[in-house]
């Protein structure tokens, strides 16, 4: 048997997707509207205590194309508080106006390449990609992915050697978009359809396509994986919340 590669985990992580009923919520005067928001404004400044206090991270996303209308994606310590998370915002008002297209449960993910003895959790480095603030960007680029056990395109019964070979060279190609790029891996086995969620942050999201299309040529993609759907956001401030649900 191919020995299981050695993770490291840090914050979970929620991707709650939503379409908005635009029918109905036109059918609000200005004031319901309103009021609304300003109950939603409620719990997003719970969420910045959060964040302030490093407890956790979010952010909001406008999604393009018909999958889903927003992006509401949220890391913390514990599964139960993406649990409570989503409860809150299924009590809101603003949820009556809402359907949950879709969701990604995970946990940020790394593989622990250290020499035994040593304690990963105890460098700094590792702990900041473990236990991240969410990039301040525009764009995102979510999508989740498994590798194919297919035949003799198996990976999990490939040696250990012959996968770090092949994900070095993987990281390579990811290494040039250094800068223009950010990453963050979200190990989903046992917690969602797919083996990992993938989410990729940039300023301009050309970069999406230019490096995930590159990646395709390496073998790790080209031979090993397989992708699900693809979400690609635009950041969405507190400020601009408003804006977006104003007609």
């Amino acid at each position: 048997m191919s020995n299981a590669a050695e993770t490291l985990e840090g914050w979970y992580c929620l991707n709650d997707f939503r379409k908005i009923d635009w029918k109905s919520w036109k059918t609000l005067n200005d004031n319901e509207r309103q009021e609304i928001i300003e109950e939603m404004m409620g719990l997003w400044n719970q969420w910045s205590d959060t964040e302030g206090n490093s407890e956790g991270s979010h952010a909001l996303f406008q999604i393009g194309g018909y999958k889903a209308d927003i992006m509401l994606l949220f890391l913390r310590p514990t599964l139960e508080e993406l649990m409570q998370i989503e409860l809150a915002i299924n009590k809101t008002k603003f949820a009556e106006y809402t359907v949950q297209s879709t969701s990604y449960l995970s946990v940020v993910e790394l593989s622990n390449y250290l020499p035994k003895g040593e304690d990963p959790y105890s460098k700094p480095e590792i702990r900041q990609r473990l236990f991240p603030k969410l990039p301040n960007t525009d764009y995102i680029c979510f999508y989740p992915m498994n590798k194919l056990r297919s035949g003799s395109d198996n990976w999990y019964m490939l040696s250990t050697e012959d996968r770090n070979q092949m994900m070095r060279s993987h990281s390579l190609i990811g290494r040039k978009y250094a800068g223009k790029v950010k990453q963050i891996i979200l190990g989903s086995v046992g917690f969602d359809d797919y083996e990992w969620g993938v989410a990729l942050f940039a300023q301009d999201p050309i970069q999406f396509k230019k490096l995930i299309y590159e990646m395709r040529f390496d073998e790790v993609s080209a031979r090993f994986a397989e992708f699900g759907s693809f979400f690609i956001g635009k950041y969405v401030s507190k400020e601009h919340f408003n804006h977006l649900l104003q007609l």
